[in-house]
């Protein structure tokens, strides 16, 4: 697995147990620590999202 692979993968991880979060406790982790929907927290939403978008290209690779 590569670098990038790991790291998109790592940021997927971070944004399911976000997410998790979200649905289980309304706690929403990123915007406790970052502030709400601040330049620090949209990047990192940002980055999950394209990690997940890599992460599709996981399914396929043999």
């Amino acid at each position: 697995m590569k670098v990038i692979d790991k790291i998109a993968l790592l940021l997927v991880i971070i944004g399911a147990i976000n997410w998790g979060l979200v649905g289980i406790f309304n706690f929403n982790l990123v915007d406790t620590i970052f502030g709400t929907m601040s330049i620090i927290s949209r990047i990192i939403y940002i980055l999950v999202g394209i990690s997940g978008l890599w992460a599709i290209k996981l399914l396929f690779e043999d």
